[in-house]
C-alpha cells in the first residue's frame, strides 16, 4: 500500500479501508466469500493496525461519528474564529477614542501579532488543527484591521496594494498550516488585486476594480490551471479550493457580463455584447463538468453543473416569464428539468459501463 503523503491522502485511505471491510461484511452476509477464522483475524488485524497508524500518525477520523463530529468541530472553528474578530472590532470601537494614538499603534501591531504567536502555539501541541484554525482567522481579520486603520491614524492615501499585502500574508498562513480558509482569504484578495492593478494601469481609480468583470477571467484561469503545475502536485489538498475560487471567477464574470454588457471591455452594442455571454455562458459551463468528469475533479462538476441550471434558469426568466401564464412556465421549466435529468442518466450508464466500472478516480 503507497504511504499517504498528507492528512487527505490518509483520510481517503482510511475512507477506502472501512468501505472495503463493509462490503466484505455484505459479501459474507450474502454467502458471496467466506473466509476461514484464521483468515478473517489476519486481516481484521491488518486492517486495525493500518487504521491506528494512520490515525496516529494524521489524527483522522477512522470511524462515521467521527467525521460527523469533525464536520462540527470544523463549523465550530470559523464561527468561533469569526465571533472573536466581532468581539475584538465592537471591544476596540468602543475604547478607540479614549486612548492616545501611541496606545492605538501599539494595540494594532499587537493584536496580529499575539494571534499569530497563539495560532503558532496551538499548531505545535494539536494536528487536527483547529484552535489553530480560529488562531488564524483571527490573525488574518486583525491584519486587515491594522493596515486599514494605521493608513487612516497617519493619513496614508488607500492603496490597492494592501490587496496584495493580505494576499501573501493569508496564503503564507495557509501553506504554513495547512488551513483552507485562509487560502480562500488570500486567493480572493489577490484576484482583488489583480482586478485593481489593471484598473490602476488603464488610468482609472483602484476603487473601480469591480467596474470591469473581464479582468476576473485570466486569473481565474491562472487559479484553475495552477493545481496541474509542479507546484500545485505539492499541495493536493488545495487543488481543490485553487479549482473552484478559479471557477466561480470565470462564471460570476460571464453570468454579470450576461446581465450587464456595459461592464464589458468588447467594443459592441450592449445587447449584442449581453447576448455573445448568454450564448458563451452554456458551453464553458458544459466545458467545466467534462473536464471535471474527465479529471475526476468533484469541485468542477458541482460548480459546472450549478452555473449552467442557474444560466438555463435565468434565460428561461428572460425569454417567457412576462409572456407566459405562470403555471405554464413552473411545468416548461420542470419539464426541460426531467429531459436533462434523463440525458445526465443516459451519460451516467455509459460511464459506468463495462470496461470502467471500477476504474480508478
Amino acid at each position: 500500500m503507497a504511504q499517504p503523503s498528507g492528512k487527505q491522502d490518509a483520510q481517503r485511505e482510511v475512507d477506502r479501508l472501512r468501505d472495503f471491510r463493509s462490503y466484505l461484511a455484505q459479501l459474507e452476509d450474502q454467502n458471496v466469500l467466506e473466509l476461514s477464522l484464521e483468515q478473517r483475524q489476519r486481516l481484521d488485524g491488518h486492517l486495525d493496525s493500518v487504521l491506528a497508524d494512520l490515525s496516529k500518525r494524521f489524527d483522522i477520523d477512522v470511524t462515521e461519528s467521527q467525521k460527523q463530529l469533525s464536520l462540527g468541530m470544523r463549523v465550530i472553528s470559523a464561527l468561533g474564529g469569526l465571533a472573536f474578530c466581532i468581539a475584538v472590532f465592537l471591544f476596540f470601537y468602543k475604547i478607540w477614542g479614549v486612548i492616545s494614538t501611541p496606545m492605538q499603534v501599539a494595540i494594532l501591531v499587537a493584536v496580529p501579532v499575539f494571534s499569530l504567536a497563539a495560532t503558532e502555539f496551538a499548531a505545535l501541541r494539536e494536528r487536527s488543527l483547529y484552535f489553530a484554525s480560529l488562531g488564524a482567522i483571527v490573525a488574518c481579520a486583525a491584519f486587515v484591521l491594522n493596515l486599514t486603520v494605521l493608513g487612516k491614524i497617519f493619513n496614508i492615501t488607500p492603496s490597492h496594494n494592501a490587496f496584495l499585502v493580505w494576499g501573501v500574508f493569508g496564503l503564507a498562513l495557509a501553506y504554513r498550516y495547512r488551513l483552507r480558509i485562509e487560502l480562500i482569504f488570500g486567493l480572493l484578495s489577490l484576484l482583488a488585486f489583480v482586478s485593481a492593478s489593471v484598473m490602476t494601469w488603464r488610468g482609472c481609480s483602484w476603487i473601480s476594480l469591480g467596474e470591469r468583470p473581464e479582468n476576473f477571467i485570466p486569473a481565474g484561469l491562472l487559479l484553475i490551471a495552477i493545481p496541474e503545475t509542479r507546484a500545485g502536485i505539492k499541495t493536493p489538498e488545495f487543488a481543490p479550493v485553487y479549482r473552484a475560487i478559479g471557477s466561480l471567477a470565470v462564471f460570476i464574470t460571464i453570468y454579470a457580463l450576461g446581465l450587464s454588457g456595459w461592464l464589458s471591455y468588447l467594443p459592441l452594442k450592449i445587447s449584442l455584447v449581453e447576448h455573445l455571454y448568454q450564448i458563451v455562458a452554456f458551453p464553458v459551463a458544459a466545458a467545466v463538468v467534462w473536464f471535471g468528469i474527465q479529471r475526476h475533479h468533484r469541485e468542477l462538476v458541482n460548480l459546472g453543473s450549478a452555473f449552467f441550471a442557474i444560466f438555463l434558469l435565468t434565460r428561461f426568466v428572460d425569454w417567457w416569464w412576462d409572456w407566459m401564464p405562470k403555471y405554464v412556465f413552473f411545468f416548461v421549466v420542470g419539464a426541460i428539468a426531467l429531459a436533462l435529468l434523463a440525458g445526465f442518466r443516459k451519460m451516467r450508464g455509459r460511464i459506468g459501463a463495462p470496461g470502467r466500472m471500477g476504474a480508478p478516480e
